[in-house]
């Protein structure tokens, strides 16, 4: 069945980095797109980035647009997130998915900016 399985979040101070991965099997990878996806305490989800299967088309929502980068690795299966100049509004559960709504997620990976 799909697994989704994320890793990389932790605690960082504003501006900081962070890197985020999602392992991903039980499914063709290389010709699906995939999705970033967020949800704050006490918020819904919320899209974050999309991918297209060779990496070729890339959308970022608005307010992560110069700050964070999503990029694949169909040899691995892995999807990845780069988070740069972390700001107090990204703090959040992070989760890879197979749609842009969420509906196929892992787990989650927390992320805390905190100072």
């Amino acid at each position: 069945q799909v697994q989704l399985v994320e890793s990389g979040g932790g605690l960082v101070r504003p501006g900081g980095s962070l890197r985020l991965s999602c392992a991903a099997s039980g499914f063709t990878f290389s010709d699906s797109w995939m999705f970033w996806v967020r949800q704050a305490p006490g918020k819904g989800l919320e899209w974050v980035s999309s991918i297209s299967a060779l990496g070729t088309i890339i959308r970022y929502t608005e307010s992560v647009k110069g700050r964070f980068t999503i990029s694949r690795d169909n040899a691995k299966n892995t999807l990845y997130l780069q988070m740069n100049s972390l700001k107090s509004d990204d703090a959040a559960m992070y989760y890879c998915a197979k749609q842009r709504d969420g509906e196929v997620r892992g787990q989650g990976t927390r992320v805390t900016v905190s100072s």
